[in-house]
């Protein structure tokens, strides 16, 4: 299996990175370590800011366009938080248990699940489950929307899979640079994925 073109990457400075989001400017990283969500320079890598997670464990991030989503992995929620004023907004139940990644594709959240091995597709008002796949990985974590396509790193593959997010259809595929593929976001070019292993974010060629 080819591996993924590293175009660039930096250390993420923390023990614990887990969930990566783009949020048209800055990348936003989850440390489970100290609780914090941290707003990183994505050309420098230097942290702009941290603020106080809404969960000890913020596995999944993903951004709506205003606001972020975080895969609550210790609560077992799905929660939307405004980080301009660390406010908690909503939260639901996700019913599976332990949520890891997360991604908002303009309509819908989807979310990884490493108990089942499938994506979820939720109804972002109601908290309600709408479809599955499978993830065809025993362990999918990152998972991010690239305006057609779902993107999953699959932690037991180290593999980055391309998906039809209709049929769930693997398109294609590559090797990770690292052996703790976590969390993964899309910035309208590239792919961006943070490895726990490693503690390096990459930034990826989607090619």
């Amino acid at each position: 299996m080819t591996a993924g073109k590293v175009l660039k990457s930096f250390a993420t400075g923390i023990a614990a990175p887990r969930g990566l989001t783009f949020d048209g400017r800055s990348l936003w990283l989850g440390d489970a370590t100290n609780q914090t969500l941290r707003q990183i320079d994505p050309v420098t890598g230097t942290v702009i800011r941290s603020v106080t997670s809404p969960d000890t464990v913020p596995y999944g991030l993903a951004w709506d366009g205003a606001k972020l989503w975080v895969a609550a992995f210790t609560a077992e929620t799905i929660q939307q938080f405004d980080p301009s004023t660390e406010t908690l907004i909503r939260s639901f139940a996700y019913a599976p248990g332990a949520p890891r990644g997360i991604t908002f594709d303009g309509h819908w959240l989807w979310v990884t699940d490493t108990i089942s091995g499938l994506a979820h597709q939720i109804d972002p008002v109601t908290g309600t489950i709408v479809r599955t796949f499978d993830a065809v990985d025993a362990a999918p974590l990152g998972i991010t929307w690239d305006g057609r396509y779902l993107w999953i790193a699959g932690n037991t593959s180290q593999l980055v899979r391309q998906h039809d997010p209709v049929t769930g259809t693997v398109l294609k595929s590559f090797s990770t640079p690292s052996t703790g593929p976590a969390g993964l976001t899309w910035d309208g070019r590239y792919l961006w994925l943070v490895d726990f292993s490693s503690d390096l974010i990459y930034q990826l060629s989607p090619d």
